[in-house]
């Protein structure tokens, strides 16, 4: 195995190294943008049959109106194919999921100020969705939990899922995911085809308003075009994970470092210490546990290119250092971790103490592992049911309300140069209460 990229804070160019070590290609479709806005252009032109001509020519199977539908009927034969193991776990994901995200509902509220003002705010779901699930050299019927989940706790009533389907192949494990959480119905198509489906519909497919779930560069790049037309949740770009450890068992944090190196050859991890044994140590864990792991080769050029062992002096330094990187995953395995904790501001989501590998939060432990990446948690959230969720302000207003601020409006109004503003406040004034 080549050596894992070693930097120390002490380093006179860390900040350098650092910022080159981050600036990783991100993939999220900068170098097709023309050929996906041609692709949109062609599903909004010809609809259905353009959606099954790119399904034929890039997943290689006579896709038609009829064919490409996946209805709640074949979801519950799908449900009732897989192993009863594989039920078990899906209904324990799918109850935890749920149970987290009914504490994120948000409620309608009210209150009158010393003017007689009543000011609120309404809170309403959206009325559909467009889930889409990657498919191709994976599937994850996690993902169809974390996205679909969500949305029917915030009360969305149509969530409709997109799936590629290579060659024609259905992963039964993803339609029995989406059978337990609620998905209305599925489309057998993937790619920029699907979201401008998604997004401007066809003879088939009604219009979401909002598009959510990870996917591949094309995928990334006909989220940034279609945005505007509905809401979208985030770009995301590869997967990445920060381990913080002052001390715990080598071979758990190696594993835990690789937990995200083997989704893809462009995913980042990082593993900080004020330990430099405790570095040495895990690198030679890393290299034990690539000799075994199945997918050894992508993780090992993950590890190759983007990972890195990081020596700081303490463990506010190490602080420092992970709101530099604004991780999607990090782990605190530190013996003092709610004072490091106390330090944190930017990180998607937060694993804290040796028995929580960011593993759990993947399946089951409850919160959405769809994520802000590439330093953008310094101003994004997981994934949630505020996400599905729209915020209507409520203004209630008495004539004495109007009397108490109507001459400072106007007074705004006119120095902006609005008259008929000012005029609507200045009858009111004038001629007292002219309706209910």
């Amino acid at each position: 195995m080549k050596p894992i990229t070693r930097l120390r804070t002490t380093m006179p160019d860390f900040s350098r190294r650092m910022n080159a070590l981050l600036s990783r290609e991100t993939d999220t479709g900068a170098d097709v943008q023309n050929l996906v806005a041609d692709i949109i252009a062609d599903i909004r032109q010809q609809g259905d049959a353009a959606l099954c001509r790119y399904t034929q020519r890039f997943d290689g199977w006579d896709c038609t109106p009829a064919t490409m539908l996946i209805d709640r009927q074949r979801m519950a034969q799908a449900w009732e194919s897989v192993s009863q193991e594989d039920r078990q776990a899906l209904e324990l994901a799918t109850r935890r999921i749920r149970d987290y995200h009914q504490h994120q509902l948000q409620q309608d509220w009210e209150i009158t100020d010393a003017q007689g003002f009543t000011l609120g705010q309404r809170i309403t779901p959206l009325d559909r969705v467009g889930l889409y699930v990657p498919g191709g050299k994976a599937a994850y019927p996690s993902s169809v939990l974390m996205n679909a989940v969500p949305a029917m706790v915030a009360g969305v009533k149509d969530v409709s899922m997109v799936v590629p389907t290579p060659g024609g192949e259905i992963n039964e494990l993803v339609l029995a995911a989406a059978y337990t959480a609620g998905v209305q119905r599925a489309y057998a198509v993937g790619g920029a085809q699907a979201i401008a489906a998604l997004a401007y519909g066809t003879e088939s497919i009604h219009p979401v308003d909002k598009i959510v779930g990870p996917g591949n560069k094309f995928v990334a790049a006909a989220k940034r075009q279609v945005f505007g037309q509905c809401g979208i949740d985030m770009i995301a770009g590869p997967s990445e994970i920060v381990v913080v450890a002052d001390s715990g068992h080598a071979q758990w944090i190696a594993a835990d470092f690789l937990s995200q190196a083997e989704h893809d050859e462009a995913a980042q991890s990082i593993l900080i210490s004020t330990d430099e044994a405790l570095l040495d140590a895990v690198e030679v864990a890393i290299g034990e546990h690539l000799s075994r792991l199945p997918r050894a080769a992508i993780a090992a050029a993950s590890v190759a290119n983007h990972g890195a062992l990081v020596l700081v002096r303490d463990m506010a330094e190490a602080a420092e250092v992970v709101n530099m990187i604004a991780p999607e995953h990090l782990e605190l395995a530190v013996r003092e971790a709610d004072a490091l904790l106390a330090d944190v501001r930017h990180a998607g989501a937060i694993f804290i103490g040796h028995y929580v590998p960011e593993a759990l939060g993947d399946y089951l432990a409850g919160p959405n592992h769809v994520l802000p990446t590439n330093r953008t948690a310094r101003f994004s959230s997981p994934l949630g049911v505020y996400d599905f969720q729209k915020r209507s302000s409520i203004i209630r207003a008495t004539p004495q309300a109007l009397k108490h601020v109507g001459s400072e409006a106007i007074h705004l109004a006119h120095r902006e140069g609005l008259q008929a503003h000012a005029l609507t406040l200045e009858l009111r004034l004038s001629e007292g209460t002219g309706g209910d």
